[in-house]
């Protein structure tokens, strides 16, 4: 299976399209290294997403103030701390990640969040501000950094089990 490249937000809300729009990128230069896709959704409805992969990347649009907008940020999802009680309106990485163990899922054992930095992700019908604009050829770049090393993982990998034999 190949690594999914999941680019999330809402195009109509400014800077919160980032995931989107740098995902439609993606699926005309990664030339099929991944699969890639583009979504609104959230909380447990990523899971059917997710739910296949291997490996994963995630991009998605954050407004912190901690950073100038167009920052790319690298999320850790051991970061994240589940929420007591949630709902599965709100359901997060970490209670999705305890999900898919309980039901046995395949679920990615190796995910990488890219989080941009957004100027206005709030504002219906704003177009993406210049700097998150911007950020789109760096997270090509770096999707395509995490794909290189994941393949030749995987190249050691498959040699390694072929000289096993």
């Amino acid at each position: 299976m190949k690594p999914l490249v999941l680019g999330l937000g809402n195009e109509l809300l400014g800077d919160d399209g980032i995931g989107v729009l740098a995902a439609r990128r993606m699926a005309e230069e990664l030339g099929g290294r991944a699969e890639v896709v583009e979504s609104g959704l959230s909380g447990v409805a990523l899971l059917d997403i997710l739910t296949g992969h291997r490996k994963a990347i995630i991009i998605d649009a954050i407004q912190t103030a901690r950073v100038p907008p167009g920052t790319i940020v690298e999320l850790d999802p051991s970061e994240f701390r589940a929420i007591p009680n949630p709902s599965p309106h709100y359901t997060g990485l970490p209670e999705m990640m305890t999900l898919a163990r309980e039901l046995n899922l395949e679920f990615p054992d190796e995910i990488r969040i890219l989080a941009v930095e957004g100027q206005d992700i709030h504002t219906l019908g704003a177009p993406l501000s210049r700097p998150v604009a911007e950020a789109i050829d760096k997270l090509v770049q770096m999707v395509g950094t995490y794909l290189k090393q994941w393949e030749t993982t995987a190249r050691r990998e498959q040699a390694a089990c072929t000289s096993c034999a």
